[in-house]
């Protein structure tokens, strides 16, 4: 199925450029398991791009970066505490618990982002034995409703975490779409704001495969390398995923299909709603949420594949991504109005 719908940015090809990078590093041997150049290179990039002392492990896929997090910054009697649509909640299949043993406590937002207000009712039980001890506070950037923290607001829920004790995961499956629409740095949206651990991806932004678990305190990730192995994410031809991650910091590729995608769900929104449907989160990256009668969306996945978010309440997720052309969307919208106006 060569249509582009709007499903997912996992369903989108690879960047040529990424391409490229994977085709160059297959020449001759090297050193597996990370002991070659192109992982080398990729970590001391990652160095410059969050301060020298954190300290970076390469991963297949953002669940098992996840999970690499969660696991080296836990105990399996911590909770981590996260919205309930989170992706560690809803669409890792409890992989998080099983192998870190920690229990999963999602809240619910409006918004899929989590304020100190939402957070505190949560932070109870410190101490006593019989529950579960709260220490990992996760959030995602962009969150999986599409929206998008502030440097302030990620502040407010570190400062929380922190003095309680707790450590910060952020994934970060979309950091990037969240780095342009912030137009700040991927360090000033993490490290500065007091994140400990970030699961840094790249898959839904044009690369092949492979995300980096990025430590922003050393001292946390002293365990990290075996976990990471015994939850079978050690590649052991690494450079594949290592050059990968070169080219997509080069020239800023990174940036440019970012913003391409986000420009693209910021298109998709202004024409949809023309069409008289209703958006029911703010579009700051590269997701569209909308509201769209049951009979018209069956018809429209017949022509374009895309998931429903909210069945109770009509609610479907429409996802852009690096490849996404205006016609893809204009097409998407002819064939929209056509089924509005019956």
């Amino acid at each position: 199925m060569n249509k582009r719908g709007f499903a997912s940015d996992n369903n989108s090809g690879i960047h040529p450029e990424i391409l490229k990078a994977i085709e160059k590093a297959n020449s001759g041997h090297t050193t597996g398991y990370g002991g070659d150049i192109y992982t080398e290179q990729a970590t001391e990039k990652f160095r410059d791009l969050f301060g020298n002392d954190t300290d970076v492990y390469f991963c297949f896929n953002g669940t098992g970066a996840n999970v690499l997090s969660i696991n080296t910054l836990a105990r399996s009697f911590h909770s981590v505490l996260c919205p309930a649509t989170a992706h560690i909640n809803v669409d890792e299949c409890g992989a998080p618990e099983k192998i870190s043993g920690s229990k999963i406590i999602g809240i619910d937002t409006p918004d899929g982002k989590l304020t100190p207000e939402l957070v505190k009712p949560h932070l109870h039980g410190f101490g006593f034995e019989h529950h579960s001890q709260p220490g990992i506070l996760s959030i995602s950037q962009a969150t999986e409703m599409g929206t998008i923290y502030k440097p302030d607001e990620l502040s407010a829920l570190t400062k929380l975490a922190h003095d309680h004790n707790m450590y910060v995961h952020m994934d970060g499956a979309r950091i990037a779409n969240a780095a342009v629409s912030l137009n700040l740095s991927f360090r000033e949206i993490s490290r500065d704001v007091g994140i400990d651990a970030l699961s840094f991806g790249g898959t839904k932004n044009g690369m092949m495969m492979g995300e980096a678990v990025v430590f922003l305190n050393k001292q946390l990730s002293v365990n990290a390398k075996y976990f990471r192995k015994q939850a079978a994410q050690l590649f052991s031809k690494m450079r594949f995923v290592s050059a990968q991650f070169l080219a997509y910091f080069e020239n800023d590729l990174w940036k440019k299909n970012a913003l391409h995608a986000n420009n693209m769900a910021a298109f998709l929104a202004q024409e949809v709603e023309k069409r008289g449907i209703k958006i029911t989160q703010k579009v700051e990256a590269n997701g569209v949420f909308a509201i769209l009668d049951d009979e018209i969306r069956d018809q429209l996945q017949q022509a374009y594949f895309f998931y429903p978010w909210d069945e109770n309440n009509h609610e479907v997720r429409w996802m852009t991504s690096f490849d996404t052309r205006e016609e893809d969307i204009v097409l998407f919208c002819k064939k929209l109005e056509e089924l509005l106006n019956g």
